[in-house]
């Protein structure tokens, strides 16, 4: 059991560097490419975006095929990907290499993430190896903001593509040696391919209209012509569900519990994580004067707190007063944390904006737990990809969306990069006061989750797990 924990920690490991590590490179590539701050959201966006749409097909798959077929299929494909995005000559290429990563990670983490469900029975278990699993994660954070600052700055950002290829190829050789086979759980299912197609290619459509929206405004049409057609393909899948004798997203399951709830919470809470991110990444190195290094040590305090605090103080929590509650006061904490976020300014220090960050570090270390402990609840056999690939989908969904509308509120006043040394101060105040009003709308999703935890229901386990635990 120990060594099967430890490959499903492998693989969340491997994404979360993969994700930490490119936010601290990213403002070298976009100065190698010259290209503005909304553009260069794709080297994230892209990747989010495609993970996102290939989570619910992944995690289906897995309960049809087995987990541990398309757990090692996505590792492969991971590896293949980032080395390629390593040898990226454009930046179109290297979004293009990056998109393939995201559909790799979608397939791994996934499943994963299904198979440490069915590994641990719901309760007082599970939600210790949760605690486990988070503070590994979060270390894993930590090691890749220090180790994009290093790379970067020894070998440039294409080594921060390579470091995940020895990695990749070490985790499929112990997958394929560790990991117990297994079939599939619904033999007489098969997959709903046009509900994938659907719901992906609606969320690219939305993000791509979001972005031109940062750079060209609402009122083009390079904006809301793709907005539109995301519309309308979102509701296609919405139709496709409700007739599919196997959909990607069975309707009922949304309606157990809190499941809606928890993800719609889910949603919103993510889409504060990349923005947040990415403003503290930039404001570091392009408006302080630090380097890539320098920039991700900055990130230690927040990958601490989620270390310790997510990793045992989180289930405490949960236990001592309720998901309900721990999701209450969290949202709370966020909200606060950006609230003080919003004083920075281009003479400021980064002990002026440790503070806030060290309050939203605490908010979401306790509540991203919750949400997966409350998202998971009642999972029967057979559904553990699916609740595996619905939750999964509600954070990396919120992950590039939050992005994007962050970015699209704090581009109306970032420059592009000239290099002229009289212009410099002017572009720092404008960037720090667009990433001013970018913090408010955070703190504003931050109030939103508040009122959405209001209205979490306490997690009630499925019978079965009662009966399993007793037998």
């Amino acid at each position: 059991m120990r060594v099967v924990f430890g490959l499903i920690i492998a693989a969340s490991f491997l994404d979360i560097i993969d994700f930490s590590i490119v936010q601290v490179a990213l403002p070298t590539i976009r100065n190698q490419f010259l290209v503005s701050l909304a553009d260069s959201q794709w080297i994230v966006g892209a990747y989010g975006i495609t993970l996102a749409g290939f989570l619910m097909l992944s995690g289906r798959a897995g309960d049809v095929y087995g987990q541990k077929k398309i757990f090692i299929g996505g590792i492969v494909v991971f590896t293949i990907a980032s080395f390629a995005a390593g040898l990226a000559p454009s930046l179109l290429l290297l979004i293009v290499f990056r998109s393939v990563q995201g559909i790799g990670a979608a397939m791994s983490t996934v499943t994963a993430f299904a198979i440490f469900i069915a590994l641990f029975r719901e309760g007082k278990e599970r939600n210790r190896y949760m605690g486990i699993f988070i503070a590994v994660v979060s270390a894993g954070f930590a090691v890749g903001s220090v180790a994009g600052g290093a790379l970067t700055v020894l070998f440039g950002w294409r080594a921060v593509m390579f470091v995940n290829v020895p990695i990749g190829i070490a985790a499929v050789a112990l997958s394929q040696k560790f990991l117990p086979d297994s079939g599939g759980w619904l033999k007489d299912r098969r997959l709903d391919l046009p509900g994938a197609v659907t719901v992906t290619s609606g969320l690219v459509l939305l993000v791509y209209g979001l972005t031109d929206g940062a750079n060209v405004g609402f009122g083009a049409l390079e904006t809301y012509l793709p907005m539109g057609l995301s519309a309308l393909v979102l509701a296609a899948f919405v139709a496709i569900e409700a007739r599919s004798k196997s959909p990607l997203l069975p309707l009922a399951f949304l309606r157990r519990g809190s499941v809606m709830t928890a993800n719609l919470l889910g949603l919103v809470l993510a889409s504060t994580v990349v923005g947040l991110a990415f403003i503290v990444t930039i404001y570091l190195q392009q408006v302080l004067g630090y380097s890539p290094l320098w920039a991700g040590i900055g990130s230690l305090p927040g990958a601490a707190i989620f270390f310790v605090v997510g990793g045992w103080g989180a289930s405490r929590v949960v236990g001592r007063v309720g998901v309900r509650r721990t999701l209450l006061l969290s949202t709370a904490l966020i909200t606060a944390g950006y609230t003080l976020l919003t004083q920075i300014s281009p003479t400021g220090t980064y002990f002026g904006i440790l503070p806030g960050m060290i309050l939203w570090a605490f908010g979401a270390s306790i509540g991203f737990p919750a949400l997966s402990i409350a998202a998971m609840a009642g999972t029967r056999p057979g559904e553990e990809g699916l609740a595996s690939g619905l939750i999964n989908t509600s954070f990396r969904v919120g992950f590039p969306l939050g992005l994007a509308v962050l970015l699209t509120v704090a581009g109306a006043t970032d420059p592009a990069p000239t290099g002229a040394a009289n212009a410099a101060a002017a572009a720092a105040a404008g960037l720090v006061t667009g990433f001013q009003y970018a913090l408010i709308t955070a703190a504003l999703l931050g109030f939103l989750g508040f009122l959405i935890a209001l209205r979490i229901k306490e997690p009630k386990p499925w019978a079965g797990n009662q009966e399993t635990a007793s037998a």
